[in-house]
């Protein structure tokens, strides 16, 4: 193990249910947060008071997209659809019925959303008219994640059929479908160059993917129990995986070489099932969201003095 220094800065506890998900903010001190409770928060790292309550939606939200475009936050409220809301107001701006199901993924690419659905779909809604492009029902099983290649001009959707599948982001049709691992695909991330993405599952397991044809190169058990998520740190060189299993790693990303464990023996972690991260270049600080209803702030220092001082201010 590496001689990593972590240190628990902060723990938010404005949430009275699990917390879910987790998307930064106009500036690398601001994100934002929401979860069972329905509340969408705003947190700032340089004031470690309360958060600033944006909206509280009627249903569970499982995820949150910070638009840069619009300056605007969009979310997915289960049982719903989206809502747009401007966060500097605290106004709705719109809001569009999607599906009856869960939500569990947003991201957009040019003028485009998409959004991950619990029915197995994937729904792309224009931005600016906010009229749907495309309704695509590609499993039985929940569409759980996804990931932008903009090099590649490709969407990766990890589904619960344990599935891997990505689309052109021109036209949204099938370019490759592989069964990636023995459970749900809850975690994708590309590696910073886009040459490879890495997936995570419930399986408990890693895998690396070359993206020139989409062939295992990799594959590490990297938790007891299912991986909720992955973030890159701002540098590119490292990653973190969220679980199931309470604890949060750290890993170096050229190897996948296991680096930390925090946990709550170690490091006063969270008591319950990681669910989301975030890695921000505001001091290199690292940001999960837990069912245990709080929100924990990490500073991580790397021996190297460059990794060390990434993104100080």
């Amino acid at each position: 193990m590496s001689r990593i220094q972590v240190n628990k800065v902060q723990a938010f506890t404005g949430h009275n249910d699990c917390v879910y998900t987790l998307s930064p903010g106009l500036l690398d001190t601001s994100f934002f947060s929401s979860g069972g409770d329905g509340l969408v928060v705003k947190w700032d790292l340089d004031n470690l008071n309360e958060g600033s309550l944006i909206a509280q939606l009627p249903n569970s939200v499982y995820s949150l997209k910070y638009d840069s475009k619009s300056n605007l936050l969009i979310t997915g409220q289960n049982y719903d659809g989206i809502h747009l809301l401007d966060w500097q107001s605290k106004q709705e701006v719109a809001s569009l019925k999607l599906t009856t199901g869960a939500i569990f993924d947003i991201t957009t690419f040019e003028d485009d959303i998409l959004i991950a659905t619990g029915e197995g779909m994937l729904v792309v809604v224009d931005r600016n008219t906010l009229q749907i492009k495309a309704k695509l029902l590609l499993s039985e099983r929940s569409a759980r994640v996804m990931a932008i290649n903009p090099k590649t001009g490709e969407v990766a959707i990890g589904f619960s059929d344990n599935f891997i599948r990505v689309f052109s982001l021109r036209d949204y049709r099938l370019r490759n479908e592989f069964k990636a691992h023995n459970n749900s695909v809850f975690a994708l991330s590309y590696t910073p160059d886009f040459n490879f993405l890495i997936s995570g599952s419930r399986d408990a397991r890693l895998k690396i993917w070359d993206t020139e044809d989409y062939q295992q190169t990799g594959e590490v058990v990297a938790h007891l129990f299912a991986i909720n998520h992955i973030a890159f740190s701002p540098s590119g060189e490292y990653f973190a995986t969220a679980s199931m299993d309470k604890s949060i790693k750290i890993w170096q990303a050229s190897e996948m070489k296991l680096l930390k464990v925090i946990d709550k023996a170690r490091h006063a972690g969270h008591g319950t099932s990681v669910n989301k991260l975030l890695w921000l270049a505001h001091r290199n600080q690292l940001i999960s969201a837990s069912d245990d209803h709080t929100i924990s702030v990490w500073d991580i220092r790397f021996p190297d003095s460059n990794s060390s001082r990434q993104g100080d201010s």
